[in-house]
């Protein structure tokens, strides 16, 4: 029996364990919930398997993407990072990862990372009926104002679209197309 899957899936065996294990599954995890949103930031203007397949390298150049640690980096940290081929080098997304590790400290502090994102769905992630990939938006509403709300926060790279691409990696909404054999999963589990 051949498994339905999201179309973004395609034949790509690193793309399906994805899909098929990661993306959507409710993640509650404050500092897991930064790498995820850091990681969405760099795929702006990329393919997501672009950094799907960096990931590894990732968390070895960003102290596996501990806030604490990358909050405390200035340029020297910044050129090393310039120089590394294995993660997207472009400045402008590295020094907001730095900016975005401090105001995560701020926001973890005061309400927890976790709770701030979770808190616009109520604690559990939004479930969503799309038959087909034509039916799931680039951005909704809630994007726009999470959006809105991580920039007045201070945080960098993080539009409505990537947002939105965050909150269905992370499972703050469940975007699997009823036909995927992951959206009964993920609505039931």
């Amino acid at each position: 029996m051949t498994l339905i899957r999201c179309g973004w899936a395609g034949d790509d065996p690193v793309y399906q364990a994805y899909h098929d294990t990661e993306w959507g599954v409710p993640e509650y995890d404050s500092r897991a919930l930064w790498e995820k949103l850091v990681l969405d930031g760099f795929q702006a203007g990329l393919s997501w398997i672009t950094i799907l397949k960096k990931r590894d390298n990732f968390r070895a150049a960003f102290a596996d993407f501990d806030p604490n640690v990358v909050a405390t980096w200035g340029e020297a940290e910044v050129t090393r990072l310039l120089a590394n081929p294995g993660i997207i080098r472009h400045r402008g997304k590295i020094t907001a990862t730095i900016t975005n590790a401090q105001v995560w400290q701020q926001i973890e502090a005061q309400q927890g990372f976790d709770r701030f994102l979770w808190d616009y769905v109520d604690r559990k992630p939004l479930q969503t009926y799309r038959t087909t990939m034509a039916d799931v938006p680039a951005f909704t509403p809630l994007s726009e104002q999470i959006s809105k709300d991580l920039k007045k926060a201070g945080f960098k790279f993080c539009g409505p679209t990537i947002v939105y691409a965050f909150m269905q990696a992370c499972g703050l909404v469940n975007d699997h197309i009823v036909p995927c054999h992951r959206h009964n999963t993920l609505t039931n589990g």
